[in-house]
């Protein structure tokens, strides 16, 4: 038989449900935190996780397997961090937003800004050869960004010369492009080759001459005035421009030297500096804002979000440690003739019917006489409130008669006057059955 005030969950199972609670509430919120469910990027397109012949996969896992620290983010915010930042925008990118992420990431690391090339649609699945991410690349066709970098000039044409067609050349190395009849280049007085096709002084990729001091840049420079490097020191850092796509991405990758050059550019641009690579997906359109659950862990939402976690800590202990059993509730109806008669003299008053129970309480009162003093039954009730006078006065002379007592209970309406004739008639009846 169990006890009466035992509680139906035992404290282990209470702490158990409590903790299984936090912990499923926890790991939501890490899931709402790092965007699991959320749609990725495609394989189709020009960003770090496109496997098309104009995206950047392979360059991603080959800089992560030579030992990079290597990283996409989808975030604005986020491109704000140490490193150096690869772009591959979109040929419709606003130019504005573009200027605003490179000076803006100039303060934490080098930035290397890959030209979109190539035009680009899905390639029709026709056989079990075509899978996700294939292309057919429809024409090739440079940026138009009034706005960014509007000394640069930019040029496209072929690349023919030589004995080997679309070769380029960089210190100590040498490849072909893919594609030698479509080759994009870049000139201005500021820009200072990193990468020229053969035989030619078309810069093929380049850093920007803006002043800075950028000494392994300048050393990997196939030729550069140095009048223009050191003009006005300047502390950020640079900005290199890969002017053809084409050296970079997945159909240029598939040459080792491509590979080796790539490397070798961004060990230029950081300079000594961690190996932290930064793909950036939000120029592509995989941008995203950020969550509530960021926001609640940044000022100035932070300081409401520690009064929140304190607050569940408190209600939580509170809740665990209380003090003492749980209290019982008591019976609706107690037992009893008082609480009886409290029940029922409560529901009447709720009911505002008090004006209703003098004549009853008259009459029971003057039955319950009739019965003690053994008057006959057939007398009516004025003759049996007379009688009961005669027997009041000679038992106690002088006392107020029962008939006047019954007749003020019943013409009282007030709850004082119905207690002042109760009594009077209580105290008569008692006169009387004693």
């Amino acid at each position: 038989m169990s006890r009466a005030n035992a509680s139906p969950f035992s404290p282990r199972i209470a702490l158990g449900l409590a903790l299984f609670g936090i912990v499923s509430f926890v790991v939501l919120l890490w899931m709402v935190g790092t965007g699991i469910g959320d749609p990725g990027p495609r394989a189709l397109g020009s960003h770090a996780q496109g496997k098309s012949l104009n995206g950047y996969a392979a360059l991603y896992q080959y800089l992560g397997k030579r030992g990079y620290q290597v990283s996409s983010v989808q975030s604005r915010n986020a491109l704000k961090q140490r490193g150096l930042l690869i772009l591959t925008p979109l040929h419709s990118a606003d130019p504005k937003e573009l200027e605003e992420v490179v000076s803006g990431h100039r303060e934490f690391g080098p930035t290397i800004v890959v030209l979109p090339k190539w035009r680009a649609v899905a390639a029709p699945k026709k056989t079990d050869k075509v899978k996700e991410g294939y292309v057919q690349l429809v024409d090739a066709d440079t940026p138009d960004w009034k706005g960014f970098y509007d000394e640069i000039r930019l040029e496209r044409g072929a690349l023919l010369t030589g004995a080997q067609p679309g070769a380029w050349e960089a210190q100590g190395l040498s490849g072909a492009m893919p594609e030698p009849r479509k080759v994009f280049s870049g000139s201005g007085e500021t820009v200072i080759p990193l990468v020229l096709g053969e035989n030619t002084r078309r810069p093929l990729a380049a850093y920007i001459a803006d002043g800075g001091d950028y000494p392994a840049l300048r050393d990997m420079a196939l030729w550069a005035d140095e009048s223009e490097l050191n003009d006005d020191l300047n502390w950020q850092y640079p900005v290199i421009f890969v002017f053809d796509a084409d050296l970079f991405n997945n159909w240029g990758m598939n040459r080792q030297e491509n590979a080796l050059l790539a490397e070798k550019l961004i060990e230029a641009g950081l300079d000594g500096e961690e190996g932290k690579v930064v793909f950036d997906l939000t120029m592509v359109g995989y941008g995203r804002s950020p969550n509530l659950l960021s926001l609640a862990f940044t000022p100035p939402f932070l300081a409401a979000t520690v009064c929140l976690l304190l607050g569940i800590a408190v209600a939580l202990w509170r809740a665990y440690c209380r003090f003492g059993p749980p209290l019982l509730g008591g019976r609706a109806v107690a037992f009893g003739k008082r609480a009886l008669v409290t029940n029922s003299a409560g529901l009447i008053h709720r009911a505002r019917r008090l004006h209703l129970l003098g004549i009853p309480y008259a009459d029971a009162a003057r039955e319950r006489l009739v019965k003690a003093l053994a008057l006959p039954a057939r007398l009516s009730h004025e003759q049996a409130e007379k009688a009961i006078d005669r027997a009041l006065a000679g038992r106690a002379p002088g006392s107020p008669a029962f008939s006047a007592a019954a007749a003020q209970m019943r013409a009282a309406r007030k709850p004082t006057d119905m207690l002042r004739a109760a009594r009077q008639l209580h105290a008569l009846e008692r006169t009387l059955t004693r």
